[in-house]
């Protein structure tokens, strides 16, 4: 009878464990994808998407909504940005502890092999796709990959040149869009060098939001180098120099009218250059930071306008 009583109580046990289990299934594949979600940043790949659509319906004027080739390029850039985002997190986890230690996701909910799988997938089957386009669409998916390893392995580390990096990948996220739908788009040209001067900007203003964990680890970005005041100055310089490209490159090739750019412009970095001013602390940097993207997204919206 003793017997019998433990093999009955062993097996209720190990059938109220695989029941428990069951149940937990959907909740951890969930937590998983919720994580990897948040680990390429979904939402900012959804961005790039609309920016590459709005791109060729706006700006080239091709019905985008029935073309598989927009779609698959949209696809392959979204699968490249995606792995850039992985490989990025996966080499700033001791910094990210300290600057974002709530945002950090590899080797919490999601381990370092893993990570590493989906970066591999993500770019091999990003250089695949943009292959079924053209070999110079995938040449640039290959680079842009490459380039994104290259940032998070060592760039991003040295001054300025992983922050112009970063922003010669936004800009090609717009203008490989032109590889597309040729002949040679200057509108298209216009908006890629926004999105260059924009995410420098940002990219500049993050480094000083996360001065504190890359000082730590030997990181020598702008802010630590040269300060912040100094770095301040610098992004003064850049917005001056970049409005005044865009203007010339308007004058010579497009000839937007002027209350275009005052709108979409003018008027929203004469704010972040306020802000800019007044911002002292981590939180404030943040902020402009947010900015920046709402900036870039402003001129997404202003191509329907064009």
């Amino acid at each position: 009878m003793y017997g019998r009583g433990m093999i009955q109580r062993r097996s209720s046990f190990s059938f109220s464990y695989l029941c428990a289990m069951a149940g937990s299934l959907p909740v951890q594949f969930f937590l998983f994808f919720k994580a990897l979600f948040r680990l390429t940043r979904f939402w900012n790949l959804i961005i790039i998407g609309i920016a590459q659509y709005f791109t060729a319906y706006f700006l080239v004027g091709y019905d985008t909504l029935t073309d598989w080739r927009l779609l698959l390029l949209s696809v392959s850039t979204m699968m490249i940005a995606a792995a850039g985002y992985i490989i990025n997190d996966y080499y700033d986890v001791k910094i990210d502890l300290i600057n974002k230690p709530e945002r950090v996701v590899i080797g919490k909910s999601i381990t370092r092999r893993y990570a590493i799988f989906f970066h591999t997938v993500l770019s091999l089957s990003g250089v695949a796709v943009g292959l079924l386009l053209s070999w110079q669409i995938a040449l640039v998916n290959f680079m842009s990959a490459f380039l994104l390893w290259l940032y998070s392995n060592n760039l991003k580390r040295q001054p300025f040149i992983g922050n112009f990096a970063i922003g010669l990948l936004t800009a090609f996220s717009v203008l490989v869009v032109n590889l597309l739908y040729q002949p040679f788009n200057s509108l298209i040209l216009i908006y890629a060098l926004f999105a260059l001067a924009m995410t420098l900007v940002r990219e500049i203003i993050k480094d000083m939001e996360d001065w504190k964990g890359d000082n730590t680890f030997g990181c020598k970005t702008i802010p630590i180098i040269w300060g912040l005041r100094k770095t301040k100055l610098l992004l003064y310089v850049l917005l001056i120099l970049f409005t005044a490209l865009v203007i010339m490159v308007n004058t010579i090739y497009v000839g937007l009218p002027i209350y275009y750019f005052i709108a979409f412009l003018f008027l929203p970095l004469g704010y972040l250059v306020a802000r800019l001013i007044r911002a002292d602390t981590i939180r404030d940097f943040a902020r402009l930071s947010s900015l920046c993207k709402l900036i870039l997204l402003l001129g997404i919206i202003s191509m329907s306008l064009v």
